[in-house]
This record gives C-alpha cells, sequence and structure tokens, in this order.
C-alpha cells in the first residue's frame, strides 16, 4: 500500500522574525496578499500547533518577534531545527534586518515604543535587541535588510522570493546606485561602471539620465563601452540557469556609478532589455536616480 503522505503537497512554512521597526508588519501583510495564511505574533509554544492541525496544503507565514512576552530565541532555533527534517512542509526562517540609524528614525517618527527599550533609550532597546537576535540572524535563510527600502521595495523582494506560483523561469530585478549612497543590500551580483566617461562633466547633459538618447550615445562612445557590455553580457547569461538549478527563484544584480544618475541606469536599462530579450521576466529600478546634485 502506498504511503498516503508521499503524495500529499509540501506546504511552505515561513517563519519571520526580526529587527522592531524593520518591516515585519508589513511582510506579513505581504505574505497574506500572496495567499499565505499569515499570523502575527503567535506565541512559540503555538506554532507547532498550527503547523500540524491544518487541513490543507496553505503556505503558512508566522511572525515571531520580542514583542511576545514569551519570546525565546533558544526556543525559536529550537523549533526551527525541529521542522527542517519534516517531510511535509517546507521551513523558511526570514530575518529582517535594518541599521541602527534607521530604525531610531522609525521609532522618533511614529513615537512607538520600542519593545526592549522599557525605561531606556530607543538607542538602547535596539542594540539590546540586536544582541539578542544576532544567532538567528546568523543562521536565517534569507536576510533582508530594509534600512533604505520602501513599502513597495519590501514588497517586490519578498513577492520575487516567496511567490507561490513561480514560474519555471528565473525573475531578475536590475536596479542602478549611487555609490555614495551605499550598496543596495539585496543585491545578489554588483557592477561598477564608475570606469566609463561621466557625462555629469558636460554641462550640457548633467541635467538628462541615462534614460535620454544624448547620455546613451556619450556613453556609448567610450572606447571601454562595447568590451565592457559584451563581456557583462557574457558573464551573467551563463550564470542565471546555475543560479536557478540551485533553486533560487529570485535575483537583483546591481548597477553602480558616483551619483546613480546617468551611467548605471543606462547600463541597467541596456542589461534589463538583454535579458528580457532572452527570455526572462526583468523588473527595473533606478534607485538614486532622482537624488539632486549628486555626481553620475
Amino acid at each position: 500500500m502506498s504511503d498516503p503522505k508521499a503524495s500529499s503537497p509540501i506546504r511552505p512554512v515561513v517563519l519571520v522574525t526580526g529587527m522592531s521597526g524593520a518591516g515585519l508588519s508589513t511582510a506579513l501583510k505581504v505574505f497574506e496578499d500572496l495567499g499565505y495564511e499569515a499570523v502575527d505574533n503567535l506565541r512559540l509554544g503555538l506554532v507547532e500547533e498550527l503547523v500540524d492541525v491544518a487541513t490543507d496544503a496553505r503556505a503558512l507565514a508566522v511572525a515571531i518577534d520580542t514583542r511576545n512576552a514569551n519570546f525565546s530565541v533558544p526556543d525559536l532555533l529550537a523549533l526551527y531545527q525541529k521542522f527542517l527534517p519534516r517531510e511535509d512542509i517546507a521551513p523558511r526562517l526570514i530575518f529582517l534586518e535594518c541599521s541602527d540609524e534607521s530604525l531610531q528614525q522609525r521609532f522618533t517618527e511614529t513615537r512607538r515604543r520600542h519593545p526592549l527599550a522599557f525605561d531606556r533609550t530607543v538607542a538602547d532597546g535596539i542594540k539590546r535587541e540586536r544582541e539578542m537576535l544576532w544567532s538567528v540572524h546568523d543562521i536565517a535563510d534569507k536576510v533582508i535588510d530594509t534600512s533604505n527600502f520602501s513599502v513597495h521595495d519590501l514588497r517586490r523582494l519578498i513577492s520575487g522570493n516567496f511567490e507561490l506560483d513561480l514560474a519555471s523561469s528565473l525573475s531578475v530585478f536590475v536596479t542602478s546606485f549611487a555609490y555614495r549612497h551605499g550598496l543596495p543590500r539585496e543585491a545578489d551580483l554588483v557592477f561598477d561602471v564608475r570606469f566609463l566617461a561621466n557625462p555629469h562633466w558636460d554641462k550640457t547633459l548633467r541635467s538628462f539620465s541615462g534614460r535620454d538618447p544624448e547620455v546613451a550615445a556619450f556613453i556609448k562612445k567610450d572606447a571601454s563601452y562595447q568590451g565592457f557590455m559584451d563581456n557583462l553580457q557574457g558573464l551573467i547569461l551563463p550564470l542565471l540557469p546555475r543560479y536557478q538549478q540551485e533553486g533560487k527563484s529570485y535575483l537583483t544584480i546591481a548597477i553602480g556609478c558616483s551619483g546613480g544618475r546617468h551611467r548605471s541606469v543606462f547600463i541597467a536599462e541596456e542589461i534589463t532589455a538583454f535579458l528580457a530579450g532572452n527570455g526572462y521576466i526583468v523588473g527595473l529600478g533606478h534607485r538614486d536616480m532622482d537624488r539632486l546634485g549628486k555626481k553620475a
């Protein structure tokens, strides 16, 4: 007689944790929109019961964080380790990270009390929570840094990585950025194009962006441009199927220059068109293109 469990669908179970103020509630809403059964701030002792009593194979996302008086890092790690060998579920642990500066600004703007601050300052609460959660951060399957994220950025990244009805092909997101504003922390591949001639120093082009044909023509005149593009395309295209074979469903490629307005924007547009022409699902964003007064 065949084992009925062998033909049962494997249920995705995502444990969502991380720094208070990093976007846990927003992340859970995204999971709910994706079709997950989403449960916020559940006591750890009830999570396994919730998984076991499910009568269908609906995906589950549970937020577990320090707001709960019964929160325990050892218990969370033990629960996750207990889930890993199970064959009826596909457990994932994601950790939402954020810089101290961004967290402090968010708590100040919303006038919310940090769950670990008590009679301390917000900065003390953040420090205490970071020290408490470091071991969880260290073993998480996915760490998402929301320091420079909008709600739309977080939605895009979670949807790309945890969509239930993923197509067989890899989804790719290409973004331009300015090095002066920091690396996109969600990037899987980063390419630096600051060696190309800079349109910023041409006063007639300074107000344009890498989307404008005048800037495109300027960059293409650089003697290094075509060789670089040929090599870049030749590098990226064979890599994507390998990422897919390793189970990756979403990949972020970041192209950087000094100010994120001219060179990186143009190259990001070119790479996006190239990958789309090769059959990939590609999204495109320009993180710093609209920042004013910066070199490109």
